[in-house]
């Protein structure tokens, strides 16, 4: 992805700068040039740069200063230090704030390339692992576990699909595990060995979501203080999942759709654009024709996201599945499930699916501590009761649609709050939406707070 990356080269010699340009375009580089460190400084704070190649003694503002001024002011690109007059002394000092190469003059071409690539391969590195150290933080997944003939289609259908590079598009009730299968999709890919970025739509605030998948420039908007790569380009050569589609804003939804169709994408406060080469994946608990119906997701970027589609099953259609899934979360065999204790289970209808039942198995682990597990260490909360829809012989008699729809809504949406003690959040999950959906309808109705 060359041609998406733009150098600042920095020199007082013209023919050097020249040169420079001539060596990093016919490499695919995007270049600008400047005289010296004060002139290369006024073009860093406009952005939009991935690395700075300078010289170390220059009028006004030299190499060292340049650099130590990028640091103070909070800029993390790469530097490559280039002299003629190079010092052991200004060598040390360069590394120390942060110089990522010091190349002494004359060098070959050949030199200042392997830097070059030695500075973008080592902070891609770097990026991955910081998004790999906040993978390793996260609960363990349970994998596509399960005997029942929904997971059986299930497995065959992503071992299917896996090794293809169509997007796929994964429906399903809230907890069903969609991002676990976006995982397993990943990892029967040929991508296995690059990043798999999620990104839940529906928990990150609607004016912040824009930057997370394409990134921003510093200065871009009010608290941009430095570049950021966003998921876009951190999946780069990977898979990208986009949970929860549907709560992404709709204006939001067109940019989205115009970056998978041009297949590249501009930061934000920036007009150049980046190559993409990423696999999406997306997902959303709700119905996408009713989404679409209620104009929360646009029907071209549906369709367009709609090369493979696949409905994950909820746990109450894969019963068999249950034993072996609270054997795997609470690591024993499934033999080492009392027979009490799986008729206990058996009786429970699994509003919350995969996510309720992992939940309950922590619990309880920590009820039963050293003693051996009982049906009492799995209390089983009261199935939600369900508002009664009208019967037809009180149904109104102009059979207004909307205004039916609304009061079963309000319905809904109070029963849920009420067996949820008031916490929005378990009555999103009851209701199997979103907490950015129970808000917004819980202030269409004057509900809660």
């Amino acid at each position: 992805m060359t041609a998406s990356r733009r150098v600042l080269i920095v020199d007082d010699e013209p023919n050097m700068r020249r040169v420079l340009e001539i060596m990093l375009g016919r490499r695919g580089y995007r270049t600008d040039a400047a005289a010296d460190g004060e002139e290369a400084w006024e073009r860093l704070r406009d952005g939009g740069y991935d690395l700075v190649c300078s010289d170390l003694r220059m009028p006004r503002l030299d190499g060292i200063e340049l650099l130590r001024r990028m640091r103070d002011q909070g800029l993390d690109l790469p530097l490559i230090l280039m002299t003629a007059h190079g010092s052991l002394d200004s060598a040390v000092e360069a590394l120390r704030l942060g110089a990522c190469d010091y190349l002494l003059r004359p060098f070959d071409i050949e030199a200042l390339e392997l830097a070059i690539d030695r500075v973008f391969a080592t902070r891609g590195l770097l990026r991955q692992n910081a998004y790999l150290r906040d993978e390793a933080a996260r609960p363990v997944q349970s994998g596509l576990l399960g005997r029942s003939a929904p997971m059986v289609a299930l497995r065959e259908q992503v071992a299917k699909v896996g090794p293809t590079r169509a997007s796929v598009l994964l429906t399903g009730e809230t907890g069903t595990g969609k991002e676990v299968v976006a995982r397993a999709i990943h990892q029967a890919s040929e991508r296995r060995d690059a990043l798999f970025v999620a990104v839940n739509c529906a928990a990150i605030p609607a004016d912040m979501l824009e930057s997370e998948l394409f990134g921003h420039e510093k200065g871009a908007f009010t608290g941009a203080q430095k570049q950021r790569i966003g998921k876009f380009e951190l999946a780069q050569g990977g898979t990208l999942f986009l949970d929860e589609l549907g709560e992404m804003p709709i204006a939001l939804q067109a940019k989205l759709l115009r970056a998978i169709e041009a297949g590249e994408i501009s930061r934000l406060g920036s007009n150049d654009p980046v190559t993409l080469d990423v696999r999406l994946i997306a997902a959303t608990n709700r119905a996408p024709r009713e989404a679409i119906r209620d104009g929360r997701l646009r029907e071209d970027l549906y369709f367009r996201l709609n090369v493979f589609a696949l409905e994950l099953p909820p746990l109450r259609a894969r019963r068999e599945d249950v034993s072996q899934l609270f054997a795997h979360f609470l690591g024993l065999p499934e033999t080492g499930l009392p027979a009490a204790v799986l008729d206990h289970l058996a009786s429970y209808g699994w509003p919350g699916n995969v996510r309720e039942l992992r939940n309950m198995a922590e619990r309880a682990r920590i009820l039963a501590g050293t003693s051996a597990l009982a049906p009492r260490h799995f209390p089983l909360p009261a199935e939600p009761a369900i508002p009664e829809a009208p019967a037809a012989a009180v149904l109104p008699d102009d059979l207004a649609l909307d205004p039916a729809v609304e009061t079963l809504e309000r319905r809904y949406l109070e029963a849920a709050l009420k067996l949820s003690g008031g916490n929005k959040a378990r009555a999103a999950q009851k209701l199997g939406i979103s907490e950015r959906t129970i808000w917004y309808k819980l202030k269409k109705y004057g509900l809660g707070d």
